[in-house]
């Protein structure tokens, strides 16, 4: 694949993985601010032991997580997988291998 081709599909794919990742963080807002307590000021209280493990995990390396939360995060990457398999089949050069 030609580095023109390798660049005409990473920019086609830009706009669809940036909508997909855009969709992940607001289905993550959601699920943070359904476990806050919304403050007279409009800001949110989150539960201490919520904090406490979404602190842990963001410390963690990947290699290290609990199998559940490995299986999690394989998970949200498997969102990607379908369209950038989709973008690699459909270049002008696949042969069908």
């Amino acid at each position: 694949m030609k580095s023109q081709d390798i660049e005409s599909l990473l920019g086609n794919l830009t706009e669809r993985l940036a909508a997909i990742k855009h969709e992940r963080w607001s289905h993550w807002q959601r699920y943070l601010h359904s476990k806050g307590v919304r403050q007279p000021d409009g800001s949110l209280l989150l539960p201490a032991d919520l904090v406490a493990r979404w602190e842990k995990q963001s410390e963690t390396k990947y290699t290290e997580l609990s199998e559940q939360e490995k299986e999690s995060d394989r998970d949200q990457v498997r969102r990607y997988l379908a369209l950038i398999a989709s973008a690699l089949a459909a270049r002008p050069d696949n042969d069908g291998r």
